[in-house]
């Protein structure tokens, strides 16, 4: 482990999967921090599953996750899409190909087992502060002050907010914008978190309708549901478009008869040819409904406070791609952190130095992840026929394109992520990482809807004329 930059501390809020990637990228960097996290329990039972593509994996492997990571599962085999009523619509060898495409293979886990193989792989745990409440943030001339409810303060230099879509950290960081530099943060940007679905998401045992190491998407119209196995644990999903969407600062809450109610309007609908949803909810070990909210912040600072995760950035999970843009978003900063304090010969950086580096950050991932929410939001629709064209794609386009055009599509997502510089080279060298210098850059120009879904159009229109 490399030596500790002692001059410079990060408070990190929240320890789910950012918070702690967070701990490794800093413990890897020789970053002093803390990590503050309200629950008593790790790894609390909470949520469905985690998939790690290649590029995670990657960020796995460098900070010495990834070995333990592939132990505890089994990669998915089969990627089938039905019809309603449960019939195969087309059978997608997807993991095949991303595997082939990248030398890794897409890792599938329970949430809650992923947070534990990260916590259990930390070089030193006691960075982790559980039961850690924040009630307050202070910024002062040199630094920030984290209030906590038991009247403990921890100090240090900037404070992190990986706590979620829900972020306390982030109502902080707005004061802070609203006081020094009023109308910096507009009510506009901070409904940049849209509602327009609901999800019905649970765990159970296994169940042979689903497969053993399978995905399966069903179709319908208004709603769809998505099914994972492992040999011991299945894992699902159903996506439900909302009548009235809607934004920050309206907040659903959804108790557990709400759940029951909607479980049952669906328990007839087949999610494979021989299983209807309502065995999967019956034999069910946890389940909840929850909103999904989407959107990406503009501004992911303010002074010394600064946001990652869902926190900044929220998909919906239909593609799966969230957690691994938050262990991204993690990464970028804590490169950027470790090139201010080299630049400053390890000497604490004055506030503009500071600044400049987060607004680096910010960056160098606002577009990325952009980009990234647009894509999970156009799956979401095609799997739930949200409007004419997207079940015409879903039923006319995709079973027509060659079976690999899901993974090539990712694959620019993938190749193009980032890498935590202070692990050097290592990092699966074996992928195929030779791409443009200036692809990166191709993000810059996906910042309008149009242009987004001219893309999306036109990219169709290519791969169908090649088909022939």
């Amino acid at each position: 482990m490399p030596k500790e930059t002692s001059a410079f501390r990060v408070i990190v809020v929240g320890a789910g999967v950012a918070g702690l990637t967070a701990s490794h990228c800093f413990q890897k960097s020789g970053i002093d921090h803390v990590v503050l996290e309200r629950r008593s329990e790790i790894d609390p039972p909470e949520g469905a599953s985690i998939a790690i593509y290649p590029h995670g994996a990657r960020i796995l492997q460098q900070i010495g996750c990834l070995d333990a990571a592939q132990e505890k599962c089994k990669p998915c085999v089969h990627f089938n899409s039905r019809w309603p009523d449960g019939k195969l619509l087309f059978d997608d060898p997807f993991f095949d190909h991303v595997r082939k495409n990248h030398g890794q293979d897409i890792l599938l886990f329970e949430r809650r087992r992923y947070l534990r193989i990260l916590y259990d792989g930390l070089p030193d745990k006691s960075r982790i502060r559980m039961g850690a409440t924040v009630k307050d943030v202070k910024q002062t001339v040199d630094g920030v002050e984290v209030l906590l409810s038991d009247g403990s303060v921890e100090k240090g230099d900037i404070v992190l907010g990986c706590d979620g879509v829900y972020s306390r950290v982030r109502n902080f960081m707005w004061d802070h914008a609203d006081a020094v530099s009023p109308g910096r943060v507009t009510g506009e940007e901070k409904a940049a978190m849209k509602t327009r679905w609901k999800c019905l998401v649970g765990t159970g045992p296994p169940e042979p309708g689903l497969g053993e190491r399978d995905m399966t998407v069903v179709h319908d119209r208004g709603f769809s549901f998505l099914a994972l196995t492992q040999p011991n644990r299945s894992f699902w999903f159903v996506f439900f478009r909302l009548d009235s969407p809607f934004a920050w600062p309206q907040r659903a809450n959804y108790t557990e008869q709400d759940a029951e109610e909607l479980a049952a309007t669906v328990a007839d609908h087949h999610v494979s040819d021989t299983l209807v949803f309502g065995q999967l909810w019956k034999k069910r070990d946890r389940g909840m409904l929850i909103p999904l909210e989407e959107g990406v912040l503009k501004h992911w600072f303010s002074g010394r406070v600064v946001l990652a995760g869902d926190a900044a950035h929220k998909v919906t999970p239909n593609i799966a791609l969230g957690g691994n843009s938050a262990m991204e978003s993690v990464v970028v900063l804590c490169n950027q952190i470790s090139r201010m304090m080299e630049e400053n010969g390890g000497i604490k950086p004055d506030q503009g130095t500071l600044e400049r580096h987060l607004k680096a950050y910010q960056d160098e991932q606002r577009n990325r992840v952009w980009f990234i929410m647009k894509f999970s939001g156009l799956i979401t629709s095609i799997q739930a026929w949200d409007s004419p064209f997207t079940k015409f794609l879903a039923v006319w386009v995709l079973p027509l394109l060659p079976n690999r055009f899901l993974a090539l599509s990712l694959g620019l997502i993938i190749r193009t992520a980032p890498r935590l510089e202070a692990a050097g080279n290592s990092g699966v060298e074996t992928w195929r990482n030779k791409v443009e210098s200036t692809v990166k850059n191709r993000f810059d120009i996906l910042r309008t809807r149009k242009v987004v879904g001219a893309f999306i159009v036109i990219f169709l229109v290519l791969c169908l004329s090649l088909r022939r």
